[in-house]
């Protein structure tokens, strides 16, 4: 890094706190918990330009020259930098709702821009480069960090996908080049690979941009690099490589034996294998389709029929005992059985066949929201605060904060009851964030929190990552204009739209009537304008025909 001052300092030196000692007129002292300082003259207003760089000093010193110009003052760099993000943050412009539901917006918007992080420079040529933290090395293109993919897969990198493609399409071929140097996808880059979590999401990822148009990567690599990472145990954690591969494979399940939270890892790799099986059947990949068809269904082998939930099994096939739903940990990761039996992104059509049909799985989901919040510590052995942000919700075993469950309010979409849908996602942007220090109903984790808030406010959501639709919620506000990298722009109207007025009466999309509960990507990079007519009371005639249930892969 490099720290240049506006004025001249009169001494310096350095500290170290082991044994409290400073050294003035020292200019370098290596070790832990040191550090140097600088005396200007008493009285003095220092403006001090700092740049940092992984690649060198030299690198950082170009960064400083180029991006804070020389006489530059701190006004003007508050000045510039205030448009940058008033031009991110203009990207949606939103009319009606309260004030607080705007900063709500905009403050969720903002921390959802946080990430992903930048993690390249540019050169004196102006080409981007970066120092890998998987291989050591200096390498031409760009790089990501700060990111945890089983939290983003499912909220971010959609609502990125909408708003930022050419980002996206840089992102995608970096996973590529850090699975290349590395050897594994990275899963929650700090900045290189830390392992933590579950699933090989990386895949839905890649999947998602290819179904939306973002295609400057190669599907063949990835998929060769895919198969790697499920038939091999990486160094780091339970999301490098694959945890009960061979188990998986053959048998169709991750038994508990020796894998912990193996059926959270059963479901969630079932999903990561679809979106292999999508990417390879969008690009005309059968080999690689074939081999991933089988595995996408391996969700309906930890579903247990007799209990109605999915649920933990030894490898001999039989079910761990002692079965409670609202039981925490052991088979589940981060939540219990209630939460995790709607884990089936992909094929929610299949699982309402396992659990007997629309009518048993209204009821279901009734239950599920309806039921009380209390829960039991498992495998935890002590509450963690996802189990009580779950109580103060007071949702039934529905716990928006973690991301297990984010998905599950717009499931009712896939049940003939699209209503239902309008009313809980309503309820959980209304109850559970606003604009306070106590409107965030948990983790941020890299932006997820806030990109559902975000995407889920426009009206529509991806259940299912990989494919090109979004299910249809309830907007916020009364008008949405989502101003696109292409020069288009995409409105969401909500006539008749307030806190009460929460149902979807009638819906068109460009003028043309729209009876599904789904719009597809095009639609919205395509730029034209979804109108919802809005009222307080449900109207159970629209978007219950078989056609206009959403995305499942059994469909």
């Amino acid at each position: 890094f490099v720290i240049e001052f506006d004025q001249p300092f009169i001494n310096y030196g350095t500290w170290a706190d082991k044994g409290k000692t400073i050294k003035a007129g020292d200019k370098a002292l290596a070790g832990t918990a040191v550090g140097a300082y600088l005396q200007f003259k008493k009285g003095a207003k220092v403006t001090a330009k700092m740049a940092t760089s992984y690649i060198s000093q030299e690198q950082a010193y170009l960064t400083l020259k180029t991006e804070i110009k020389p006489k530059t003052t701190f006004d003007q760099t508050h000045k510039a930098a205030t448009k940058v993000w008033n031009d991110l943050l203009g990207r949606i412009a939103v009319e009606g709702g309260t004030e607080e539901e705007k900063a709500t917006f905009y403050s969720c918007l903002f921390r959802s821009n946080l990430f992903s992080r930048k993690f390249y420079d540019i050169n004196e040529k102006g080409e981007p480069y970066y120092y890998s933290p998987y291989d050591e090395k200096i390498h031409n293109g760009y790089m990501y960090t700060d990111n945890g993919f089983w939290d983003t897969f499912r909220t971010q990198f959609p609502l990125d996908n909408i708003l930022h493609p050419t980002m996206q399409g840089r992102y995608m071929q970096s996973l590529l080049d850090a699975q290349q140097q590395f050897g594994f996808f990275p899963a929650w880059s700090n900045p290189g690979m830390s392992g933590v979590m579950l699933g090989n999401h990386a895949m839905s990822l890649l999947a998602d941009a290819w179904a939306k148009g973002i295609r400057n990567f190669d599907p063949h690599q990835a998929l060769v690099a895919y198969v790697n990472e499920v038939t091999n145990k990486g160094p780091f954690g339970g999301s490098s490589g694959r945890d009960g591969w061979k188990d998986y494979f053959v048998s169709g399940f991750i038994p508990t034996d020796n894998v912990g939270e193996a059926s959270a890892k059963t479901l969630e790799l079932s999903y990561d294998d679809f979106c292999a099986y999508n990417l390879a059947k969008m690009t005309g990949d059968t080999y690689y389709q074939n081999m991933f068809e089988r595995q996408m269904y391996n969700y309906k082998n930890v579903y247990d029929a007799s209990v109605g939930f999915m649920r933990g099994r030894t490898r001999d096939g039989k079910w761990v005992p002692g079965f409670d739903p609202k039981e925490w940990g052991g088979a589940f990761t981060e939540g219990n059985s209630w939460q995790y039996s709607w884990s089936v992104f992909h094929d929610v059509k299949g699982l309402v066949e396992l659990m007997g049909g629309d009518k048993a799985v209204q009821t279901k989901l009734d239950t599920f929201f309806n039921t009380t919040s209390d829960f039991k510590v498992g495998s935890y052995k002590q509450e963690i605060h996802e189990m009580t942000e779950m109580v103060l919700a007071d949702m039934g075993q529905y716990a928006h904060g973690n991301q297990p469950c984010m998905h599950v309010s717009y499931l009712y979409n896939y049940v003939k009851q699209p209503w239902k849908t309008q009313h809980r996602v309503r309820a959980v942007m209304d109850k559970l964030y606003n604009a306070g220090p106590k409107g965030f109903p948990g983790d941020e984790d890299q932006g997820a929190m806030s990109s559902w808030y975000v995407i889920s406010a426009l009206g529509i959501y991806s259940v299912t990552p990989g494919t090109d639709q979004y299910v249809i919620g309830s907007p916020v506000f009364n008008k949405a204009t989502v101003s696109l990298e292409n020069g288009k722009k995409f409105t969401v109207i909500a006539e008749n739209n307030s806190k009460k007025n929460v149902y979807i009466q009638s819906a068109t999309l460009n003028g043309k009537d729209l009876q599904h509960n789904f719009i597809y990507h095009s639609d919205i990079m395509n730029g034209g304008t979804l109108v919802l007519k809005m009222g307080d009371q449900p109207n159970t005639q629209r978007g219950i025909a078989e056609e206009d249930r959403p995305f499942s892969v059994s469909k």
